[in-house]
């Protein structure tokens, strides 16, 4: 089941223990704990079984995985159970992809703060999405959506913003009735950057204030109160990019679409081309030559340090729910949009129902089943053997959504 290529587990593995000799004094405890956990996936190092097949007695070890968030190689099923609860929230209305981003200069602080301007974005976007869409003059409407946070570029590069997916429309103030977006159309882009940059600047004002960020190297002068508020006062004057995709074609692009974004790291496998002479090259798109297909080629020790930008910081949740998708209210609210929007009981999905073995959840996702042997495609495998890990101390991560 697993690729033949280079991965990021192999540059880990070849060239991390150099790289933490050399930056170990300034590599945080969550930074160490992914490469620790990526490193050892689906090796002896983790345990696991030994499986054989009950026709033709083929065995093959399956080794287990870290389950970090971090990892490239372990987002499958993490992803196949979220996309299956989002299923059953689905509502039969055009659905929107709302992209927030912040300019370098603001970046530039998230870098050094992340835990705090990352809240920040989540907040600013979530309140600017709300107060535009419960405008009488724009939509007039109580609204529901999700936020992935990326922090990465195509080139590994630091690039933080917030994917948004809206359903196009939501409750009028009393619930009485749906109102729906115009066919095609969500809410002005326009609007909502310039109502997006206030709040947030706000928002980082009042961190400064109170002692939240902390400034190093080029920008250790912004810990001079003035000092920050000029350097405000020039990203005011930036347009904040606001991005509103094409609308989906319907719930199953929604779902196709969210099981490719949520759990995403910051480079997949599949784009790593070699790794040789402590050089590693890969694939990507650069998005300001016409969105040509290129590649990049990197120093070992700086493709583990880009990747490691982002790792978030633990317990940090990067997917967040606001409006009629609150968790507080959620089931209420979207009985009573259902309901207003005339869907069935059978156009309601239902409940998705967890299954403690991880093979039906491949399958499910991917198709292709794992019980089935390689070799006879007739016989099942069955464990035969449970291999116990060859190291004893256990890898320290954080799988936080």
């Amino acid at each position: 089941m697993g690729r033949s290529g280079p991965e990021v587990a192999d540059i880990f593995r070849r060239y991390g223990a150099a790289w933490r000799e050399q930056h170990g004094a300034s590599l945080s405890t969550e930074r160490r704990a992914a490469m620790t956990a990526i490193e050892r996936c689906r090796t002896a190092a983790l345990g696991g079984h030994v499986e054989q097949c009950d026709r033709c007695g083929e065995r093959r070890i399956a080794y287990n995985s870290c389950r970090s968030r971090n990892c490239p190689k372990c987002q499958s099923l993490a992803r196949a159970d979220w996309v299956e609860a989002r299923r059953a929230e689905l509502l039969d209305t055009q659905y929107f992809h709302v992209v927030f981003t912040v300019p370098d200069e603001i970046a530039a602080i998230a870098f050094q703060n992340p835990a705090a301007v990352y809240d920040i974005l989540f907040r600013a976007t979530a309140e600017t999405l709300r107060t535009i869409a419960a405008d009488p003059k724009h939509l007039g409407a109580q609204i529901g959506f999700f936020a992935v946070l990326h922090t990465w570029g195509q080139n590994l590069s630091h690039h933080p913003h917030l994917h948004c997916v809206v359903p196009g429309g939501g409750l009028s103030p009393d619930g009485s009735r749906w109102i729906a977006c115009r066919p095609g159309f969500f809410l002005p882009v326009a609007v909502l950057s310039r109502l997006f940059r206030r709040l947030f600047l706000e928002e980082l004002q009042k961190a400064f204030t109170a002692g939240k960020l902390r400034f190093f190297s080029s920008l250790s002068g912004l810990s001079d109160a003035a000092a920050f508020r000029r350097y405000l006062n020039q990203v005011r004057r930036i347009n904040w990019v606001v991005f509103a995709k094409a609308p989906f074609a319907g719930a199953e692009q929604v779902l196709t679409y969210v099981g490719r974004y949520t759990h995403r790291v910051a480079i997949a496998n599949s784009r790593i081309v070699d790794i040789e002479v402590g050089k590693v090259r890969f694939r990507w798109k650069d998005y300001r030559d016409g969105d040509r297909q290129k590649v990049m080629t990197l120093e070992a020790g700086e493709f583990i340090r880009r990747f490691l930008v982002h790792v978030l910081p633990n317990g940090f949740k990067r997917i967040r729910y606001y409006g009629l998708l609150g968790n507080r209210h959620r089931k209420e609210k979207l009985a009573r949009c259902r309901e207003l929007l005339g869907m069935t009981q059978a156009d309601a999905q239902a409940e998705p129902k967890d299954s403690a073995d991880y093979r039906d959840k491949v399958e499910k996702l991917t198709g292709g089943s794992l019980r089935e042997c390689p070799t006879c495609h007739q016989g099942l495998m069955v464990c035969v053997e449970v291999l116990e890990p060859a190291a004893s101390r256990t890898v320290p991560f954080s799988d936080t959504s």
